[in-house]
């Protein structure tokens, strides 16, 4: 009997122990500067949003907040820094649907997309934004997918990612168009060489092309999702110009390390969400053409798996293939 209680008592102990401990993790997490990896060039929208992020994580808890641009690999590279970091809260990854997608279209890779890391929140989602150069004739959608169509394999659009690249293959599967692929390593030279000619036409998130758009130097034909763009409501829908079955949007989340505690996920998923819902910081996003998607870790997981199945279909059906 006196064995039993004593391993009982034992147990006991390590629960409470194990219980304070959580406890103090979340009563004092942070207590030192924390890194946000972004596996996209320096400067992007990505770069834009991390530092946005960061300035209220500071402002409300104290701490620096240091945004670590890690591009290269098709964000694959920076993606592993973050999953082989310690699980401490203290280095997370703001990364795209890229993430979900290279889990279909590469063969292998140095993590485990849905094993390697635990999901915090979703930030935003984005809308995929046509725009060509304004030479090309076509004013609206209908008329660039006839022009398309009358010169099949002779018009290109430059995609800086996964997920730019399925959004055009998705368009050329149901617009009936064969569009050429043109890689670009980075979102900077890709809309660079669309404002100059050299490409036809680019699908990008708002951001990074609505000034452009605004000022002339591209010419906007459609957005994805149910509504038009606050900042350009003079540009319609994929739906409303005709081609409903282009559904397709991006998200940008948070992410950490797998094993960090629980308590700490909960922590930084609540910090997110009361961000989002800043109306200053809405007012931002706005401005940049991102809309506020709050989510839980768990619902967040979901999304994951999800946009993974969907993606991977579009991936099969344009017979897209990467070499490792």
């Amino acid at each position: 009997m006196n064995t039993f209680n004593a391993v009982v008592r034992v147990v006991m102990v390590g629960t409470l122990m194990a219980i304070a401990g959580a406890v103090a993790a979340q009563q004092t997490y942070p207590s030192k500067p924390i890194r946000i990896i972004t596996p996209y060039a320096a400067g992007g929208s990505t770069s834009v949003l991390a530092r946005l992020v960061g300035q209220k994580l500071t402002e409300n808890w104290g701490q620096q907040v240091l945004v670590d641009s890690r591009g290269g690999g098709d964000t694959i590279i920076g993606a592993d820094v973050a999953a082989k970091s310690p699980p401490d809260g203290y280095t997370i990854l703001l990364i795209g649907t890229t993430l979900v997608i290279n889990a279909s279209l590469y063969s292998t890779l140095p993590y485990d997309t849905f094993k390697d890391f635990a999901p915090i929140a979703t930030l935003t989602i984005n809308e995929h934004f046509l725009v060509v150069h304004p030479s090309v004739p076509a004013n609206n959608l209908q008329e660039l997918i006839a022009l398309a169509k009358s010169k099949p394999g002779q018009l290109n659009y430059a995609s800086t990612g996964t997920s730019t690249h399925l959004s055009s293959e998705l368009f050329n599967i149901v617009a009936g168009t064969k569009i050429q692929h043109i890689p670009y390593k980075g979102g900077g030279q890709s809309i660079t060489d669309v404002i100059a000619g050299l490409v036809e036409m680019t699908f990008a998130v708002p951001t990074n092309v609505i000034g452009h758009v605004k000022n002339g130097r591209l010419k906007g034909i459609a957005v994805s999702g149910k509504k038009r763009l606050s900042a350009l409501p003079q540009v319609p829908t994929f739906t409303e110009a005709g081609l409903p079955r282009f559904d397709i949007s991006s998200w940008y989340g948070l992410l950490a390390p797998a094993g960090t505690p629980k308590e700490v996920i909960d922590k930084l998923a609540a910090e997110v969400a009361r961000i989002l819902a800043l109306p200053d910081f809405k007012e931002k996003l706005d401005g940049q053409g991102f809309a506020p998607f709050v989510s839980t870790s768990g619902q967040f997981a979901a999304l994951m798996k999800a946009d993974s199945a969907k993606f991977a279909r579009i991936i099969k059906t344009a017979n897209i293939k990467m070499a490792n």
